[in-house]
Order: structure tokens, then C-alpha cells, then sequence
């Protein structure tokens, strides 16, 4: 009676031990295997776009987390009426707040390391703005929605003539923490027939083009920003009160007036007269 005493517990200690090896396989199964997922889902496009994806390397489960409780109501659900009627949030809801649990060192660090991500420090960790609303939600791909800026500065147009396609991240670094204003090298990748020396060739192109404003400067950008005494001496002087603005002589970008130059738009007007007297009233 004893031996069987014995023979019965072990046999049920080897049914628990199964049971639960089993049950913590099946768990691992669930929690750790992308094919489980296929077990419901018609997956195909969807790991493919993972796989060439930058989160290759993370699991389906990491970002799709459907919780036990959660998970096995639904297997009841399905096993006594053969329906899901039971709302799942690890589709489209759960995955993006589960961004922040590796990206958090990118989102916090950026109001204080200048090489991590500034942009995102700001508008998530200041503002409080949900990672969905900025990235588009393409399948396991989640680029920048490049017309989510303008949702909330709606007063910051795109500069410029056929520029109607470029987005704010063209020019604005969102990354890394960027200067105060957009710096001179971005410009010139396209407008590269900036002359790179010369006057005005180390200052910034803001200073004159104020890019969500008035792009191209008139005479009044340069009378009242940095050359407000030229507009008043000699020559400059007389001629502003004839109405005659500076950008009619100094061409924008090259602005010196040679003596050749001279000749022809003095002529325009007037005689010839030597440049090296204009700032003085003849």
C-alpha cells in the first residue's frame, strides 16, 4: 500500500512537473515566437515589412503585447461562441506605448546632450505629444509625417516659390539640437550658386531672408538692419529720397559695384561719376 502510495505521487508529481514545463513552453511560445502570432493572423506582407524594417530585430511580442488575462479571455470567447467579440488593444494601440521603453534614452536626453534628439526632448517630453501623432502609423515602418507640423504651427509657411512640396524637416534639424535658426550650409545644398565669399557671404542667410515671412528682402531689410547710416550719407542719401532702393544698384548676393559696373548705371541717370565720391553729396 505504501509502494503504491508512492507510485501515485509520483506519477502526479510527474503530471505537475509536465503540466507546468508545458504551460511555461506554451507561455514562452506566446510571449517569445513571432509564428505565434500567425496562428490567428495572415501575416505574410506584414513579416516581410518587418524583416526589412529597422525593428528587424525585436520581436512581434515586444511592441504587440497582449497581456494573459487579456489573452485567454479571448480563448474562451473563441472556444464557447467560436467569435473574438472581445476589443484587443495590441494591434494599433498597445505598440505605440511601448515606443518610449526603448526610445527613452532618445526622448528625455535631448533637453540636456545636445547629440541626442533635441526635437524630441521638446515635443514629447515637454509638450507631451504622443509619438503617433508626428509618425505616420505605416506598417512597421513609422516614418515623420511630414504635414504634422503645420497641425500645430500653422503660422510657419514653407519659403518660397515651387517649394510648396518641402517639409519643415528639410531645413529644421529635429534630431540633434540645432542652432537658433537653420544654418548656412542647408541653404546652399540647393541654392549652391551663392557666391561663397565676398561681403556678406559669412553672415546667415536669416539675417535677410526670413523664411517663413518675407523671403526675398527688400530695401527696407537693409536700411533698417544693419545699414541704417548708409541710407542717410552722401549720395545713398540722395538717392533713397529719390526713391531709388538699394537692391537697383547692389545686385543681391555679389552687391559690390565695380568701376565697369559703375559706368552703366550711373549712366542710367546721370553722367559718370567717380564711385569713390558717392558718399559724398556733389
Amino acid at each position: 500500500m505504501r509502494f503504491a502510495d508512492h507510485v501515485k505521487g509520483f506519477i502526479l508529481a510527474v503530471i505537475v512537473i509536465s503540466l507546468f514545463i508545458y504551460g511555461y513552453s506554451y507561455y514562452r511560445y506566446t510571449q517569445d515566437d513571432p509564428d505565434f502570432c500567425a496562428s490567428c493572423h495572415l501575416v505574410k506582407g506584414a513579416h516581410a515589412d518587418w524583416l526589412n524594417g529597422k525593428h528587424r530585430d525585436v520581436l512581434c511580442q515586444k511592441c504587440h503585447q497582449l497581456g494573459n488575462i487579456e489573452q485567454n479571455l479571448r480563448l474562451m470567447s473563441y472556444v464557447i461562441t467560436g467569435k473574438n467579440p472581445i476589443t484587443v488593444t495590441h494591434g494599433r494601440t498597445t505598440p505605440w506605448q511601448e515606443c518610449r521603453n526603448c526610445h527613452m534614452d532618445i526622448i528625455s536626453q535631448g533637453s540636456v546632450t545636445p547629440s541626442k534628439s533635441y526635437g524630441h526632448a521638446k515635443h514629447y517630453a515637454v509638450k507631451k505629444i504622443d509619438c503617433k501623432t508626428c509618425h505616420m502609423p505605416t506598417l512597421h515602418n513609422f516614418p515623420p509625417n511630414e504635414d504634422a507640423c503645420q497641425k500645430c504651427h500653422q503660422d510657419k509657411g514653407v519659403h518660397g516659390i515651387s517649394m510648396e512640396e518641402f517639409s519643415c524637416l528639410k531645413c529644421h534639424s529635429f534630431s540633434r539640437k540645432p542652432p537658433s535658426m537653420v544654418s548656412k550650409d542647408k541653404c546652399i545644398r540647393c541654392h549652391s550658386s551663392i557666391p561663397k565669399k565676398g561681403p556678406m557671404s559669412g553672415l546667415f542667410c536669416h539675417y535677410c531672408h526670413k523664411m517663413h515671412t518675407r523671403v526675398k528682402p527688400t530695401d527696407i531689410t537693409c536700411t533698417t538692419g544693419c545699414h541704417r547710416t548708409e541710407a542717410a550719407l552722401g549720395q545713398h542719401g540722395l538717392h533713397t529720397k529719390r526713391k531709388i532702393g538699394c537692391i537697383y544698384c547692389h545686385k543681391s548676393h555679389t552687391w559690390t559695384i565695380g568701376e565697369s559696373k559703375t559706368r552703366i548705371l550711373c549712366s542710367e541717370c546721370h553722367s559718370y561719376r567717380d564711385p569713390r565720391a558717392f558718399r559724398y553729396i556733389f
